[in-house]
Order: C-alpha cells, then sequence, then structure tokens
C-alpha cells in the first residue's frame, strides 16, 4: 500500500521547483554574498530575488524582511529583539492562552528577566476577544503577539480587528503566520500588523527556512550580534541555498 502524506500542518513536502531552484544555487551560489568580487554577486542577487519573492508574498519592501532559520527563530526575534529595545522597567507583553511553544517558550524566558505577560483567555472555539484585548492594554505594554492559525485546531483569529485596537492605543503587534502564510491571505498591511512570522517548511521549502516581516521604522535589538548582515539585524554569512 503507498503511503498517503497528509501531515501538511507539521511541514510540506519541498515543491520540484523550489527543489530545483536550490539545486541550482547549490551549484552557483558558492560565493559568500557579503563579498564584491565574481563569485560573491551572484549569490548576493540570489539572496535579494528571494527576499524580493517573499515580500512580494506579504505585499511589503524587501528591505522589511529578514531571513531566519525558521519560525521558532523569527518569533524569538521579535519577542527577545522588543524586550530588549524597550526601555522599560518590566516590560509587559500580550498574548493568547494558545500560543505557540515558540512563544510561549520565549515570554517565559523574558519573565525571568522581569518581564510581564497577560495571557489572554479564548473560548470553546479557540478565539480570543478583541475587547479582552484591549482591557489588558496598559502603558508599559510593548509587544501584542497572537497566532494567526492555530496549528492544532485550524482557528483563525481576529488579527486585522486586534492589530487595529493595539495600533490604536499606540502598542506593537506581531503575529506567528507560519500555518496561514500561504494559504489565507496574510499582506502585511491588510492584516495591520508590525511583525509577521513565516516558516518556510509550512508551505514548501525545505526546513531550516523561515523570515520575520519587520515594519520600517520598528527598533528591536539584534538577535544575533556581529557583521551588518540581514540590515544588522542577524549577523551571519546570508544562504544563498
Amino acid at each position: 500500500m503507498r503511503d498517503i502524506y497528509l501531515d501538511f500542518n507539521a511541514s510540506t513536502p519541498v515543491a520540484p521547483e523550489v527543489a530545483e531552484i536550490m539545486r541550482h544555487a547549490l551549484e552557483t551560489g558558492h560565493g559568500n554574498p557579503s563579498s564584491s568580487h565574481w563569485a560573491g554577486v551572484p549569490a548576493r542577487q540570489m539572496v535579494e530575488e528571494a527576499r524580493t519573492r517573499v515580500a512580494d508574498l506579504l505585499g511589503c519592501s524587501p528591505r522589511e524582511i529578514v531571513f531566519t532559520s525558521g519560525g521558532s527563530e523569527a518569533n524569538n526575534h521579535a519577542l527577545k529583539g522588543v524586550f530588549f529595545a524597550s526601555g522599560k522597567g518590566q516590560p509587559h507583553f500580550i498574548t493568547s492562552s494558545a500560543a505557540h511553544p515558540a512563544i510561549v517558550a520565549p515570554l517565559r524566558f523574558l519573565e525571568s528577566l522581569g518581564a510581564r505577560v497577560t495571557w489572554l483567555p479564548v473560548d470553546g472555539t479557540g478565539l480570543v476577544d478583541p475587547d479582552d484585548l484591549r482591557r489588558a492594554i496598559t502603558p508599559k505594554t510593548v509587544l501584542v503577539t497572537i497566532m494567526h492559525a492555530n496549528n492544532e485546531t485550524g482557528t483563525i483569529q481576529p488579527i486585522a480587528e486586534c492589530a487595529a485596537i493595539a495600533r490604536e492605543l499606540g502598542v506593537r503587534f506581531h503575529t506567528d503566520a507560519a500555518q496561514s502564510v500561504g494559504k489565507i491571505p496574510t499582506r502585511a498591511d491588510d492584516v495591520g500588523v508590525d511583525m509577521l512570522t513565516m516558516a518556510g517548511h509550512k508551505f514548501h521549502t525545505p526546513k531550516g527556512v523561515g523570515a520575520l516581516f519587520i515594519r520600517d521604522g520598528l527598533r528591536l535589538e539584534p538577535f544575533v550580534h556581529g557583521a551588518g548582515h540581514e540590515s544588522s539585524r542577524r549577523a551571519g554569512i546570508e544562504s544563498a541555498m
């Protein structure tokens, strides 16, 4: 009997066209994308072409896309970057009680460093009540992070409505859209978020590939310190694969 794979919420197969592009990159993109010589320039072009394609998917500028090793790193970058850049004593974060472990674990870590976290309740279908969010925001709130589509239940949160409340009250908004990008509309301006997490292996890329949308003007502490790669947000030689 032939196996039939249906666990696409966990991970998807690599699409043939993606594999072909990877093969080309592996064979030709051996230069350092930060080098200006004949081998580095094509590698840089591959990286920036990929960045442009991701930006087109989200309807944003390529300079607002930072490549990561996956969704978990992108979530960590968003949460820790805001925490360390906030300059506030006991900065306040808001999330839902149905958040993914890649949100819960970083927030628990930040609590150990002095952050305060409000865990919004969800109803019987897993939905957050936007009115609960409005009531939870305080002058010390630095970030709201609510998952767009839940990986276990499929619940799709009212992100645009929640993000509008946060924006009205002067608070930044992040969504983990790992389960929704490529499946339902996730254009950055339409959902109204300041940061958005993507995980490539949820929509037919290899594992270990992700991105974080960071809206222009948002100040974050770099996730990896070093040279000025990824607009000085994540040091390390970029992968042209």
